[in-house]
């Protein structure tokens, strides 16, 4: 099952240090808001007290009736703004209508103590407003009255007040917020750092070896990381380590194996000959040439299987001419390819310079030769080519040239749905016997040593092109 990477710890951590921030932000505007409308209310609040207060001492007592000194001039002045009316109404007994405005609205219901001031939300003419009440008794002690004083106040300019105090505050807000997303941004990506260093360890760790006494799998080294990047570098060390003696123990298994089959396998198949013409029977020989035909067989498999392991270890890496080692082998494989009635020869450049092994090159040469005559079948021709990687037409200039090593034949070919399968090991084309599944296996392992990779692909209507793609030049391989 594939999978599917989740979203980057990078925007995790952004997400949850910037998200809580910003609603901490809006928060904090919020309640900023409701704290300016209540300071207002408060402002609001004192000043139709002492409003209230002030008109309630210009009604004065006479006998049985009142005297209301409240000159023009002063309703004039409390009336005067209409985007912050100030408004009042006197009713004796409460709510009969005496003076200022009838529409002002009564109280909700409730007790009104006698001498306190109290304060209720109303609406007038579709407005909110904020009013003060207050009862005063007058009159004689055996007719006693009681006196309603009611001032209201539009609460516009509380909102006005309270939306100015806002944005004074939300524009240092905003500020001080960017400026905490910056510094928490920036500490996110100086906290991840050792983390991309440990990727490029990593890299670096598991990367192909450019010269002689190199690892495969080198340790990780940081020089300065956090504790939790430190403990995370330490157990992928001990990992590698695991694997590394793995490896080697896989590696010095084949090695040994091959070695110790070599000398009896020569043996067998220097003792079958011998018997195969010391033997006259028909079906002696017939049984001889089948064993001889086996430990033949098995004496190639140990072959590849040293090869193998010979190309999967550490090599040092040397300028060549990957041109001039090409014809040079083909040279050494055109007699044989004569005997199999096959025309064997070679196209390409003068010089090829990259940097590898010469050994490991010619070995996968002459498997990928040896391939192409085991199974092109007679009367083919097969090609050795070395040229540098032609651009298609249109595209830019690769950023890294290369240089590309093929064998290509007008064969029988691979279908193109097992074309992915060649370089498997012990996998096989067809039944036919000779060969054991291991020949383009090290092409592949040799390619990887040299920093390259492999190539296969039908050649044009009839045939296989199979071969490396190297890097060219002097520059050494990754």
């Amino acid at each position: 099952m594939r999978q599917v990477p989740g979203v980057s710890l990078q925007r995790k951590l952004l997400l949850w240090l910037l998200l809580p921030q910003l609603v901490l932000w809006l928060s904090g505007g919020f309640l900023a808001w409701r704290v300016a409308l209540q300071n207002g209310e408060k402002g609001i609040d004192q000043t139709l007290t002492q409003s209230v207060r002030a008109l309630a001492r210009q009604i004065k007592p006479i006998g049985d009736g009142l005297l209301v000194d409240f000159p023009k001039a002063a309703q004039d002045i409390l009336e005067q703004d209409p985007t912050d009316r100030v408004t009042y109404m006197v009713s004796s007994p409460p709510g009969r209508f005496l003076l200022g405005n009838a529409q002002l609205p009564p109280p909700p219901p409730v007790t009104v103590q006698v001498g306190d001031p109290y304060l209720y939300h109303a609406r007038l003419d579709g407005k909110a407003v904020r009013v003060a009440l207050l009862d005063v008794d007058y009159g004689t002690p055996q007719s006693r009255q009681t006196l309603r004083v009611q001032v209201a106040q539009s609460l516009t300019v509380r909102e006005r007040i309270a939306q100015e105090l806002l944005e004074q505050m939300l524009l240092p807000m905003g500020l001080m917020g960017l400026a905490l997303s910056a510094v928490v941004y920036a500490g996110v990506l100086r906290g991840l750092q050792p983390l991309k260093r440990l990727e490029a360890q990593i890299d670096r760790a598991g990367a192909p070896p450019q010269r002689s006494g190199d690892f495969a799998l080198r340790p990780i080294e940081l020089t300065s990381a956090p504790q939790e990047v430190y403990s995370l570098a330490s157990t992928i060390n001990r990992l590698l380590e695991t694997v590394a003696r793995a490896q080697q123990k896989e590696k010095r298994f084949l090695n040994d194996a091959a070695h110790q089959l070599r000398t009896p396998l020569a043996g067998l198949i220097g003792q079958t000959e011998l018997a195969l013409h010391e033997s006259r029977e028909p079906a002696v020989q017939d049984r001889l040439l089948k064993v001889l035909s086996a430990a033949q067989r098995s004496a190639h498999l140990v072959h590849q299987l040293l090869q193998l392991a010979r190309s999967e270890s550490t090599v040092e890496m040397q300028p060549l001419d990957l041109a001039a080692l090409a014809r040079e082998v083909a040279r050494e494989w055109a007699a044989r390819a004569l005997a199999q009635g096959m025309d064997l020869g070679y196209e390409g450049e003068d010089a090829l310079p990259v940097q590898g092994h010469p050994l490991l090159l010619r070995e996968a040469l002459n498997n990928l030769i040896d391939n192409a005559l085991h199974y092109a079948g007679p009367g083919a021709n097969v090609t050795v080519r070395a040229a540098r990687m032609p651009a298609a037409p249109g595209d830019a200039p690769p950023a890294r040239p290369w240089a590309l090593l093929l064998v290509e034949d007008d064969g029988p070919g691979v279908p193109a749905e097992h074309l992915g399968d060649l370089f498997a090991r012990f996998w096989r084309g067809s039944d036919k016997a000779g060969g054991c599944g291991l020949g383009l296996s090290i092409v592949e392992e040799i390619a990887l040593r040299h920093g390259g990779e492999t190539v296969a692909e039908p050649n044009g209507m009839r045939g296989l092109r199979v071969g490396l793609r190297l890097p060219l030049g002097d520059a050494p391989a990754a």
